[in-house]
């Protein structure tokens, strides 16, 4: 064979501080074609384990449980059907984070706490003896950023992130092994407000979400050369000051304020004056909602240069970036001491001019006040973070260059696609744009008005797109914890995770279809693509707590007509600019629809965890839904109430007209509808990710390629013919003369109807998962809509998969990769029966047919039908 991998541990890209004591382990082969595993080797320290097994993805820990603290070397090698042995792979490490008995820090407070201001937690220490190694664990009521010794700690940002606080508080480690010394030293913490009590939401006004108070924890332990250890903890020997640093305001929507003037030198060293400090308060944690991480750190993953500086109408200077992102500008700047430089952000210009209506009441705005170096000085805000491609920036100063630093949760990038359409292309890396914008560490809804929410039902319809881009599969996890955690008593998932409580339309959370399923549907799917059944397991009981919570609170009827409140369809094109919510489709139509659905999964989950009477339950109740919807909604032929694209969308991809001639009515009013509306979207939130999935089920495939390359307002496409590079929220959030749309919402970067991009995977590029996290592919790329080549890659938990087709004088090439350890059915037009396909590369080809020519050609449904 060629490679091994390392080994890796659960989902963490770093596995410092981790928080199972029996990690799971994967590694990838890459091999000769027709290879195949039959047993491996795991040295962990000197011991070694041989399993008989071709297992390779999540295998079980076959050592005893890490302790907190304890470190672990491991090797891997396996062994082949044909006797074979590789190399040992290289050594990878894992180091067990802290349990609730290993904390001896306090949560502590600044003496003084102003708002606004960043904080300043400092203490010196003293080490005697050698070094070995130190870890410091961290974490914070608000966001924060640590120094050792005037030297910062990490490279992540928005730290400990947003989860739910009271139940849920991450922690940090940190190797800090060069940054302490022996003798004296010194460590200080900046702690500002972020999720804990900044502004939070789209009610004005609205914060002190979690906590009134800062806080900090922190355990900087160092490991002397003969053993023994240093323990130094936040506690009431710390000293604090607010409002005297340089940070004189910080908010995450707003911005944040710093004065270099203001700088202290040294603080976070030793020998600084602290006596006019105050002494730090006791603060209340109860250390047992704190949790090591499941996934990677919001980090700055790029920089962009300026594209374009603009003088505006109004004679402004605004820098275009030539991409919407979220992030926060890197300044170069000279000027006299007391110059101040401002920074605006926004998405968009309007009339030539920074748009900023769409922000609604998020100021967005930076500012740095010069300290006058000569030589210039550099500045990033740390405690802020912004949507936007434009920065307009004023002030007094000399010269000044800038960078957007782009920022989000440091997922590794595994899905890839592209095609001869130059649009669709665009629109692809549009998708990617706008994830990269929204996973945040929580999967907001947009990251540059005042809301930035994770709103359930959005990533419940991009989760499929979002497990093929990147790997998720450890911020999925973080985030389905919390919607765990933050569901009511009876069940309820709130409509955004974390859950945040203000006043206003959604104040209590109420059962809310689409929204809430993301209880169920993403740990699927999440099972699907990444092949985790312990996923499945540890959230079997919040599915089950919606599911029979729904059930209890509609009473003995199986249609989903209560409550009168839901959000349906939302953003179907043909809603009011004000009314998102009034869509075409009756919303109870669509909330029963998903109720058929998620107990329809719910049954497979069960079966899948070997919960047998529960599978029978819950088939049951996903039987009975279903005839109620039939009953309620469909005429004997298989009209449908609404006789919206929507409704048939629902009705054929999730399973709800058993007869055929009703399917087959269905599917021909659907296209009906689809051709009347001349190939313009006429879908929302909830019948956009089903719509070119039904079109293929149906057998027309073509007009889901007319539908997906229309260019006209609305459509995917429109937006890529206006310039834009990430999704909007709006089918029109830009109206063609260039105008914002006239509502109150409206965003520039909104990854929801970017759902698309799963289609554009499994049907152009014609690769789809078979099995739980790609052990079988299946392979059947659809050409059609004029495309004359098209690829798709992804790196599955096995190794990278590809599928590339091109067509040329009546023939369709077919490229395939497949991992070691996989396989593939390739299903083509041209072949008269499947094929199966070992790991390796091969090639097919056959005559050329385009996908209007073939109705009974279908690629793989909406939502893989295994187990």
């Amino acid at each position: 064979m060629d490679e091994l991998s390392p080994v890796r541990f659960e989902h963490h890209r770093e596995a410092l501080g981790i928080g199972e004591a029996s990690p799971r382990l994967s590694w990838q082969v890459a091999s000769e074609p027709g290879w195949r595993q039959a047993a491996y080797e795991l040295a962990i320290g000197d011991t070694v384990f041989r399993v008989e097994s071709a297992s390779s993805v999540l295998v079980p820990w076959p050592d005893a449980p890490l302790r907190p603290r304890e470190a672990r070397t491991v090797r891997v090698r396996v062994t082949g059907a044909d006797g074979s042995v590789s190399d040992w792979s290289d050594p990878a490490t894992v180091e067990r984070g802290l349990d609730a008995e290993s904390w001896e820090a306090a949560l502590i407070s600044p003496g003084v706490d102003e708002r606004g201001p960043a904080a300043l937690l400092r203490r010196e220490f003293t080490v005697d003896g050698d070094i070995a190694f130190a870890r410091l664990y961290a974490t914070a009521h608000g966001i924060y950023v640590a120094e050792i010794n005037g030297r910062r700690v990490g490279d992540d940002a928005l730290t400990p992130g947003w989860t739910s606080y009271h139940r849920r508080l991450r922690y940090q480690a940190y190797d800090v092994t060069d940054l302490v010394r022996p003798g004296a030293n010194a460590i200080g913490f900046q702690v500002a407000d972020g999720w804990w009590r900044g502004r939070l939401g789209f009610v004005p006004g609205a914060r002190d979400t979690y906590g009134t108070f800062l806080g900090l924890l922190a355990q900087l332990e160092i490991t002397r050369t003969d053993g023994s250890r240093i323990v130094i903890v936040s506690d009431a020997a710390w000293r604090s000051a607010t409002g005297r640093g340089p940070v004189r305001f910080a908010d995450l929507y707003d911005g944040e304020r710093y004065d270099a003037t203001r700088e202290l030198p040294g603080w976070s060293g030793t020998g600084f004056d602290d006596s006019g400090w105050a002494a730090c308060r006791a603060g209340a944690l109860d250390v047992a909602t704190l949790v090591a991480p499941d996934g990677p750190p919001v980090r700055a993953t790029e920089g962009r240069a300026v594209r374009e500086t603009i003088t505006t109408p109004s004679g402004r200077t605004v820098l275009d970036f030539g991409q919407n992102l979220a992030g926060r500008l890197r300044i170069r700047v000279r000027g006299r001491r007391g110059a101040t430089v401002t920074i605006r952000h926004a998405e968009v210009l309007e009339d030539g001019e920074l748009g900023t209506r769409p922000l609604r009441t998020a100021q967005a705005t930076d500012s740095y006040t010069l300290r006058g170096d000569p030589g210039g000085e550099d500045w990033e805000p740390e405690f802020t973070i912004h949507g936007f491609r434009y920065a307009e920036v004023s002030g007094d100063y000399d010269d000044l260059s800038a960078v957007a630093m782009v920022y989000h949760s440091d997922l590794e990038r595994t899905g890839w696609f592209a095609c001869s359409d130059e649009l669709l292309t665009r629109l692809h890396e549009n998708i990617v744009w706008g994830m990269r914008g929204n996973f945040v560490d929580v999967p907001t809804d947009c990251p540059q008005r005042d809301e930035r929410l994770g709103w359930t039902g959005d990533l419940q319809v991009f989760a499929p797109t979002a497990a093929y881009l990147y790997d998720c599969a450890g911020f999925l996890a973080s985030w389905l914890r919390d919607l765990s955690a933050d569901q009511t008593p009876a069940g309820t998932v709130p409509l955004f995770v974390p859950r945040v409580d203000f006043p206003g339309p959604f104040a209590s959370p109420a059962p809310t279809a689409g929204w809430g399923d993301a209880a169920v549907i993403v740990p699927w799917v999440a099972y699907q693509r990444f092949g985790d059944v312990g996923l499945l397991r540890r959230q079997y009981a919040s599915m089950r707590a919606w599911v029979d919570g729904l059930t209890a609170a509609l009473g003995p009827g199986t249609l989903f007509d209560k409550p009168a409140m839901q959000l349906g369809d939302w953003l179907d094109p043909a809603a009011p600019p004000d009314e998102p919510w009034a869509a075409a489709t009756d919303p109870h139509l669509v909330a029963t629809a998903y109720r058929a659905h998620v107990a329809d999964l719910l049954a497979r989950i069960a079966a899948v965890l070997g919960e047998e009477s529960d599978a029978v339950k819950y088939a049951d109740l996903a039987e009975g839904v279903r005839q109620a919807f039939h009953d309620e909604y469909v005429t004997p032929r298989g009209r449908i109430v609404s006789d919206s694209q929507t409704a048939y969308a629902l009705a054929l991809e999730f399973g709800l007209l058993r007869d055929p001639d009703q399917r087959a009515l269905a599917g021909r009013r659907l296209v009906e509808l689809v051709r009347a509306k001349r190939h313009h979207v006429a879908t929302g939130f909830l019948g956009t990710p089903l719509i070119c999935d039904a079109l293929t089920s149906a057998g027309a495939v073509d007009d889901a390629y007319q539908l997906l390359r229309q260019t006209e307002c609305p459509s995917w496409l429109y937006p890529v013919t206006m310039g834009a590079t990430t999704v909007w929220e709006r089918w029109d959030s830009m109206l063609p003369d260039g105008s914002v749309n006239p509502g109150q919402m409206t965003s520039f970067n909104h990854y929801a109807f970017g759902a698309v991009a799963d289609w554009m995977h499994r049907v152009i590029g014609g690769l789809a998962p078979a099995a739980p996290g790609y052990r079988e592919l299946r392979v059947s790329p659809c050409p059609g809509g004029g495309l004359t080549w098209a690829r798709a890659s992804h790196v599955t938990p096995y190794g990278l998969a590809e599928v590339s087709w091109r067509r040329s004088d009546g023939v369709l090439t077919v490229d395939v990769t497949v991992p070691s350890g996989c396989a593939a059915t390739v299903v083509l037009p041209g072949l008269a029966s499947p094929v199966e396909a070992g790991p390796g590369r091969h090639q097919f080809s056959c005559a050329c047919r385009d996908a209007a020519d073939d109705p009974e050609w279908h690629p793989a449904p909406f939502l893989p039908e295994f187990s």
